[in-house]
């Protein structure tokens, strides 16, 4: 397998997406929500993209297009366009919609809860699974995994001020995970209250 999971910080990246279709637009969209700034060569873009700041942009401009962008994005049915930009993208990061393993950046399937963002990548056997893996695990999220979540967070910024090495805040982290108050707020929808209580138990360590 040549590809390995990671994820890109997209906050103010150009992306440059050749088309103006429905899988550029599912691009457009997931860049512009993540901060990137993005641009379109195609025939229209929908009045949502234009409020997110998408800008529509002509076939002719490719050049300086590509020359703009940090990632160039193909989701494009004109092929030999595609092919045009894709040999004059030397050194940019390029995903292609119509040959996925021919680019550099693979759009897996992706959905966010709270925030929690979890991608699945078949490489490529199914794509159809993807989208039934995305169900299940969709359907076992809780919202008390979500608070958990949120008071992780909290805890790991409060035994920073306290702990200054890694491996004591971790041991930390985990027994205020397995508490068995913590746990109880959090089955009673009770946050304030594990804020408090997680307080109360960095306390104890001064």
């Amino acid at each position: 397998m040549d590809w390995t999971s990671i994820y890109l910080k997209t906050s103010d990246l150009n992306v440059f997406i050749l088309g103006t279709g429905e899988v550029a637009t599912r691009r457009a969209n997931k860049f512009l929500d993540h901060g990137a700034n993005v641009k379109l060569a195609g025939s229209s873009i929908s009045s949502d993209l234009k409020k997110k700041g998408a800008e529509l942009c002509l076939t002719d401009d490719v050049d300086e297009l590509v020359e703009w962008a940090d990632l160039v994005v193909v989701a494009s049915g004109d092929k030999e366009l595609s092919d045009y930009v894709c040999s004059i993208a030397d050194g940019k990061l390029i995903n292609r919609a119509d040959f996925p393993y021919e680019g550099e950046i693979i759009v897996p399937t992706s959905f966010s809860i709270g925030d929690i963002e979890i991608s699945i990548f078949t490489n490529g056997k199914s794509p159809l699974m993807a989208r039934q893996l995305r169900k299940k695990i969709q359907s076992i999220i809780t919202d008390e995994d979500i608070m958990e979540i949120e008071l992780q967070d909290y805890a790991r910024s409060k035994l920073k001020e306290v702990l200054a090495d890694q491996k004591e805040r971790r041991k930390y982290l985990y027994q205020i995970l397995g508490d068995e108050s913590v746990n109880q707020f959090i089955k009673d929808g009770e946050f304030d209250e594990a804020k408090n209580h997680i307080d109360n138990l960095i306390r104890g360590l001064n």
